[in-house]
Order: structure tokens, then sequence, then C-alpha cells
């Protein structure tokens, strides 16, 4: 199944200089959430591409319950529906830590934490040599302000998927490998841990 992420959907179009970009990065920049409307035709014309054709899992969106209408109402059009709505559990604290901890490379994309995976030289990529730098929207008081804002939105949607008998709530507080077995087991797919 196609990952989708807004957050990388929001990216690509910022970077491609579409014209939904365009309209995006002002609220990316400032760590704030980007309308509805944007959100859901970058999401739409995402899901149209033929490798989310079999299925897709979206990650950072919906957001809110107006998007979640939006998307079950757009989804129905083309005769398909959200199965399960899984919901990672994490502190405020600890989602704090972690995107505000993250260190990225431009040249080869590789992804780096400054406590849970530092790269062998502080500032350069392992992979590459490169120098390493700190997305706009993970400093932390852009982190502070997406939690924030975030969290506002997140319990009439854990209560609209929760209503539809679609939520599923997985502790995130662990090890990547672990929170990865427990989505997959969410899932029913316990089996293609890799």
């Amino acid at each position: 199944m196609a990952h989708i992420t807004s957050g990388g959907l929001f990216r690509e179009n910022i970077s491609n200089q579409t014209e939904l970009g365009r309209q995006v990065q002002p609220y990316v920049e400032k760590g704030l959430l980007v309308p509805d409307r944007l959100t859901i035709d970058m999401l739409l014309e995402r899901i149209a591409r033929p490798d989310a054709a079999p299925g897709f899992i979206l990650d950072g969106f919906p957001r809110n319950v107006d998007q979640a209408r939006a998307l079950d109402e757009a989804l129905a059009e083309q005769g398909r529906a959200i199965d399960k709505a899984l919901y990672v559990k994490v502190s405020t604290e600890e989602l704090l830590r972690r995107l505000s901890g993250r260190w990225n490379c431009r040249q080869c994309g590789a992804v780096y934490h400054e406590q849970d995976m530092p790269p062998k030289a502080e500032g350069v990529c392992d992979r590459c040599g490169s120098a390493l730098y700190q997305r706009e929207d993970d400093r932390p008081d852009v982190v502070s302000t997406r939690l924030e804002v975030n969290l506002k939105e997140t319990e009439p949607l854990l209560d609209y998927y929760r209503r539809a008998g679609k939520l599923v709530e997985v502790d995130g507080e662990a090890k990547v490998e672990q929170v990865q077995e427990r989505l997959l087991a969410a899932m029913g797919r316990a089996q293609e841990v890799r």
C-alpha cells in the first residue's frame, strides 16, 4: 500500500512549486494547520495515482472532523472507504522531544535524531557526508505551536472514528520496532514486519 503523509505531500508540492505548494508554504513555515480544502485537494490528487489503487495508508490526515467527513465523501464517490483509523498515542512531552530533535540531509534524504539516532559526526550525514539541517517546522517553538493546534483538533476526530467503529489505539511510547509491530498487528498484518 502507498504510504501517504500530509507533511510529505506539502513538502513535495512546495518543492515542485505547484500552485497548491505555493498556497500551503506560509502555513507550513509557521507551524499552522493548512486549510482543509488545500489539504484535501492535494490528498485526492495523490490517491488518484496508480500506486494508491490497491489501497493506501494516510499519515497525518485527516486532522479534524471536517477533513474526515470530506475524505469519506470523496472516497465514497470512488466506491472506497477508510477501514481503520490508527491512533498512535504518545505524550506531548515525548512528541516535542522526538520532533524537535530531528535533523535531515538535503542531499540523500537521511533522517537523524540528536538523541535517538545521532550521526557519527555532529552535523554531518553518515551516508553522503553532506551537512545536516533542521526543517523549519521541527524547530522547538514551531513544534510547540503544531502540537497545541493539533491536540485541539484530535479529540473530536478520535470520537468521530470511535463512533464509526474504526478507531484502533496503539501505544507509541516504545522503540520504533515495537511500535511498528503494534501497528502491523492492529492492521492485521503482524507477519509483515520487515
